[in-house]
């Protein structure tokens, strides 16, 4: 078992950092929030740090999963970072979804210091944390992926080296490119179903078996038809992810119009104060 630090709690990071200790490893935590922190302490066990830092201390893994590049950059360089306190030799697995820009910079910085790094970002939402099988796509050295997989195992389905790194963050926005369009498909279908009268849900069951069948459309069909849009992953988070796919398609010269279309409508959806809603949210401005 290893000793290990977490770097962020909030719905992926917690229950992520949960699964690592109920494998026995000893985890020290650390969120901005320390509030939370104390929280996820006194339900799991494990320590507390109150910088990165002294969570990283004595770690031989360290792990972060928090908001975006410059929540990333503080919690590895800033002050207090878990940089700082990490030896030649020790590991930092990133699961946050960042640009490919930043995970190269800090992924120098920490070779520079003789720290491995990999980026591995995750697609599977609250629920996959929860339940421990999200999907994670890596970049890094085939040494250091090695080192991290038998960590990441505790909350994966699959896991994947696909490069190096900043490999894992390129896949990740693939991964979101195609949930963008296939959350706008599917919020156009059940619009559309609407309008005609039929029964949506009893719809589902049919085309869900087909051709058009997704994981989106088999888990959120009900909730969209309901109004319900309370799962987790919110459209303030997707935006963020899909400027990244705009601007790193913008950089390599890729085409991306109906990502920037969606983008658009999901900033309707944040005018209409949806904001933390979830992506499948769509819809709403459908109706």
């Amino acid at each position: 078992m290893a000793r290990l630090a977490f770097l962020g709690l909030g719905v992926m990071g917690g229950p992520m950092a949960r699964h690592l200790a109920a494998k026995g490893h000893q985890v020290t935590v650390y969120n901005r929030t320390t509030s939370k922190a104390e929280a996820w302490v006194a339900a799991h066990g494990g320590k507390l740090g109150q910088t990165p830092a002294e969570a990283a201390q004595g770690a031989d893994v360290v792990l972060a999963c928090v908001g975006n590049d410059d929540d990333l950059r503080a919690v590895c360089i800033g002050d207090g970072g878990a940089f700082s306190a990490m030896p030649p030799g020790t590991l930092f697995i990133d699961h946050t979804t960042v640009s490919a820009q930043v995970t190269r910079d800090l992924a120098s910085i920490a070779a520079g210091q003789g720290i491995g790094f990999v980026d591995a970002p995750v697609s599977g939402g609250q629920a996959g944390a929860e339940n421990g099988v999200l999907s994670i796509m890596c970049g890094g050295t085939q040494a250091d992926y090695d080192r991290a997989e038998p960590i990441m195992a505790a909350y994966a389905r699959i896991c994947r080296r696909l490069g190096d790194n900043g490999a894992g963050q390129l896949a990740k926005m693939m991964n979101q490119i195609c949930i963008a369009g296939l959350m706008q498909g599917l919020s156009e279908a059940l619009a559309f179903g609407e309008k005609a009268g039929l029964d949506g849900e009893a719809v589902v069951v049919v085309i869900s078996q087909g051709a058009a069948g997704s994981w989106q459309m088999v888990n959120r069909h009900k909730t969209m038809l309901k109004g319900d849009f309370d799962f987790g992953f919110a459209v303030d988070w997707m935006r963020k992810d899909l400027g990244i796919c705009l601007q790193t398609a913008n950089q390599i010269g890729a085409s991306l119009p109906v990502t920037a279309l969606v983008d658009q409508f999901y900033k309707d959806v944040q005018n209409m104060g949806g904001g933390r809603n979830d992506t499948s949210s769509l819809i709403r401005r459908l109706r």
